[in-house]
């Protein structure tokens, strides 16, 4: 058989190769790449192929999901995966840990070409090499459905890094979300990633956490925001900047994580700096960078001037009492501050702390601080904080007859049946009818939903009090 030929289907009247059955019919696998004989055949093939055709271009749009899934397998030669074969149709597909390896992504790559149903693809830790990432990009040229990839963990290095950041620089697919978490990116990767970043305006969320990017790369993922005009989150945690990276990538973008880095009073100190200046930033993640109170205090400096940001993570930071006053009292001077949420959850306070925050509230009724715990609280006054808010909202709404809905519908402007949440808390804190602490508004916050900023009353057909 001449080798640049494609191998012939098989005849219908031959079974089509399936995996025997295993023990549980959950097991999920693909592996394996096929024999030596096989690997032999098909090495001339492989060498001279750049695209993800089987046969012709018909047969890729007239040939089933499955039956072209399991052609594409023969082709390559690796085993099926069937947990891919019993969600093809899903949205969502996770293939996390599946060993597929290069030639069992190419075989995935081929069946995803004409998939209209994978939104979401999972495909970390699957040691998928340059060629993996290869046949990923060229699929995505052609499918325009699928919106989020996580090849992270994959160890793909500055190969890998050119061959994303190529695709990324044509900005002709669907993808809004891509992680690329653990892949041994070092400065040399940051700049080829820039590159192509800097021209990109369709990705909306990037996570280069856990690389070995250092200040060099953190300039020039700055410069790089710079010029950015879709970017809005960039998770860069466990990487390796200190106070250059910091500062070079706190402009332009609405959400940055940046703990685990080490960065320190010193970084602190360029970063209160940087957020008395910036208007873009909204979240802002420095939780495990050895941040004491002399850095809080820097951070605070900046703290008194921004009117943009609305989260602040400092969790598992060694700050304390003393630190956390200072923090809080920076956001009463500024009475512009938007800040919703502060994390300071192994920071044990008192209750004079406690007074302090209740004035600060009353001028920022948005703002939720959370801490370890309130040193001297007996466990009877901390269970009276948090008395059941359900039941003493529904209670109200019986004695007025209405229902739970319509009171939390009577606190959002618009009345819709969803609403930020700051301007909940806020509404929440505000309002006459029901006597209700912030921590019971956290716990409502919590039953409705709000972990991705938005609080949704429709949840509340589902709540019990």
């Amino acid at each position: 058989m001449d080798n640049d030929e494609p191998l012939e289907p098989e005849t219908k009247d031959e079974p089509e190769m399936e995996p025997e059955a295993q023990n549980s019919d959950e097991t999920l696998y693909c592996e394996a790449e096929a024999s030596v004989a096989v690997e032999k055949e098909k090495s001339g093939r492989e060498s001279s192929e750049t695209d993800l055709e089987i046969e012709d271009t018909e047969k890729l749009f007239t040939t089933g999901q499955r039956e072209l899934y399991l052609e594409a397998c023969k082709l390559v030669g690796v085993v099926p995966v069937s947990y891919f074969i019993r969600n093809m149709e899903e949205s969502y597909m996770n293939l996390n840990h599946h060993g597929l390896g290069p030639s069992g992504t190419r075989a995935i790559a081929i069946a995803l070409v004409s998939n209209t149903s994978i939104v979401t693809l999972e495909l970390a830790d699957n040691c998928i090499m340059e060629e993996g990432t290869l046949s990923l990009v060229e699929m995505l040229q052609e499918n325009y459905y699928l919106q989020d990839l996580n090849i992270s963990d994959n160890d793909l290095g500055l190969k890998g890094a050119s061959t994303i950041s190529e695709f990324l620089q044509r900005n002709i697919s669907s993808l809004l979300n891509l992680q690329l978490s653990g892949n041994n990116f070092k400065d040399e990767s940051a700049e080829l990633l820039c590159q192509a970043l800097s021209n990109n305006y369709r990705i909306k969320m990037l996570d280069l956490s856990h690389n070995e990017f250092s200040d060099k790369g953190g300039e020039q993922l700055g410069q790089m925001l710079a010029l950015n005009i879709g970017l809005q989150s960039l998770d860069l945690s466990w990487n390796h900047f200190h106070v250059r990276g910091t500062v070079a990538l706190c402009n332009g973008l609405r959400k940055l994580d940046l703990s685990m880095n080490g960065f320190g009073n010193e970084g602190a100190m360029a970063l209160g700096e940087v957020l008395r200046l910036n208007h873009s930033l909204v979240f802002l993640d420095v939780s495990s960078n050895d941040i004491s109170n002399e850095g809080v205090a820097k951070i605070s400096k900046g703290l008194e001037f921004n009117e943009c940001l609305k989260v602040l993570k400092l969790f598992l930071n060694p700050v304390n009492m003393d630190g956390a006053t200072i923090l809080i009292l920076s956001i009463k001077k500024n009475t512009k501050s938007k800040m919703e949420e502060i994390d300071i959850s192994n920071v044990l306070v008192s209750e004079q702390f406690i007074k302090i925050l209740d004035g600060v509230c009353a001028i920022h009724p948005q703002l939720d601080v959370m801490y370890k715990a309130v040193q001297g609280f007996s466990a009877k006054k901390m269970a009276l904080l948090w008395t059941n808010p359900m039941k003493l909202i529904q209670s109200y709404a019986d004695q007025h007859q209405i229902t739970v809905i319509d009171f939390f519908k009577n606190l959002n402007p618009k009345g819709t049946m969803t609403m930020s949440v700051g301007d909940f808390r806020k509404a929440m804190i505000q309002q006459d009818k029901v006597p209700i602490n912030r921590y019971q508004v956290r716990e409502l916050i919590k039953k409705l939903d709000g972990n991705a900023g938005m609080v949704n009353f429709s949840f509340l057909k589902k709540v019990k009090p």
